[in-house]
């Protein structure tokens, strides 16, 4: 039974992947109920515990478990996937097992080990129609009608991606809410800046929705992925650089399949 308040503080566990941070709350059997003004109160890095995301974990009967995201701003997202690897890791360590499937929003989420410490999600197939986006208006999503001619897509939530000379050279502080936050996007959208680096091989910046500049970003990575492969860029399997280290999306037939490493840094209890 859900308590509308943590008598004797809020367990939780800190996680990371590629220093994209997460506050993940096992509620499998039962927790405190989440909302808006919890996560944002726990989002609070000096007040709370501090996070990119937080991910509440609850028992699904038709999946090993069923996943709800909150950005640092309180907002719902239907997609995770950084947050999806590391709770995979955490569930196929518990359990003993080589894979799982994790329900999400976005849909059901294979997971496998990957070897070497590494995780693999199959975060689905991108969406690239205007209405799935989704975009206020009609438009082609391959050049969107903004400055820097970017690519739209969906991972489950809306990302828009720009293809510069040099992504280290980008204002993201300044350009990546102008972006998020632009008419275009009724949903706002997650926002990056890449350079091909060489053959498959890409440099990705992002500005998180609702949450801000982070060193990775798993859907994300996903959706320029999927962008520079439209664009003729690249080929469909791609090792992205992102601000915490390298991640590999491979777009196959079943899905876009993401694989990096985990980090379980901490348990503890918020008094918040």
């Amino acid at each position: 039974m859900l308590r509308q308040t943590p008598p004797n503080g809020l367990p939780f566990m800190k996680m990371h992947g590629l220093g994209n941070d997460f506050v993940v709350l096992d509620h499998r059997e039962g927790g405190v109920a989440v909302t808006p003004e919890l996560a944002t109160r726990i989002a609070d890095r000096h007040r709370g515990v501090g996070f990119d995301q937080l991910a509440v974990i609850e028992a699904a009967g038709n999946a090993d478990a069923r996943l709800t995201f909150y950005n640092a701003d309180g907002s719902l997202s239907a997609a995770c996937g950084n947050a999806t690897r590391c709770i995979a890791r955490y569930l196929m360590e518990e359990s003993g097992t080589q894979g799982l499937t994790l329900l999400t929003d976005r849909g059901a989420l294979p997971c496998v080990d990957a070897g070497e410490g590494l995780t693999s999600v199959n975060m689905g197939a991108p969406l690239t129609g205007w209405q799935e986006i989704p975009l206020a208006r009609e438009a082609d999503t391959l050049h969107l009608p903004l400055e820097g001619d970017p690519v739209g897509t969906s991972m489950g939530n809306p990302h828009c991606t720009f293809f510069v000379e040099d992504a280290e050279a980008i204002d993201l502080a300044t350009l990546g809410p102008a972006t998020e936050h632009d008419p275009l996007f009724p949903e706002r959208t997650n926002v990056q800046f890449a350079h091909l680096i060489g053959p498959d091989h890409l440099r990705m910046r992002v500005w998180e929705r609702g949450t801000g500049i982070t060193l990775a970003s798993g859907s994300s990575s996903c959706a320029v992925a999927t962008a520079a492969h439209r664009r003729g860029l690249t080929g469909r399997k791609v090792t992205i650089e992102l601000d915490g280290g390298p991640i590999l999306v491979d777009w196959r037939e079943d899905g876009v399949w993401m694989t990096g490493p985990t980090a379980h840094v901490f348990t503890g209890t918020w008094h918040g």
